[in-house]
């Protein structure tokens, strides 16, 4: 059994600061869940270029408001407190936040806890 609050986490290493974006790591790779769990705040009035080729993502918006623009077809989604959207084909987007949005992010496979986008907008994979 494990248990982790957010205060656990905030002002560790695995606060990670990605510019638009502060993420909290909560559950990683070496926790062997096969899955990571993210608690994701996305400063207001950005957008962010993202590209998880390496990874399958599933945001749940528990605050805030703004949309997701999937690159492929330029459709526009909405998102608000309440909803869930996954990026179930690997889908290179990009992410706009109307005003602060607070999202709980899962992977698979799971994140390392340090990861930051590179120029692509990708998470590299942990290999070990």
């Amino acid at each position: 059994m494990k248990v982790v609050s957010l205060e656990d986490v905030l002002g560790t290493k695995h606060e990670v600061d990605g510019g638009n974006w502060m993420s909290r790591r909560l559950i990683m790779k070496d926790d062997n869940m096969g899955y990571s769990v993210n608690d994701t705040i996305i400063k207001a009035g950005t957008e962010t270029h993202i590209w998880y080729k390496n990874h399958l993502e599933s945001v749940y918006c528990i605050e805030g408001e703004g949309e997701v623009v999937t690159l492929s077809d330029n459709k526009v989604w909405p998102i608000k407190a309440n909803q869930l959207y996954a990026l179930d084909k690997n889908d290179e987007h990009l992410l706009r936040a109307k005003t602060e949005m607070r999202m709980i992010c899962v992977f698979n496979p799971p994140l390392s806890g340090l990861e930051v986008h590179d120029e692509d907008g990708v998470y590299p994979v942990d290999e070990s």
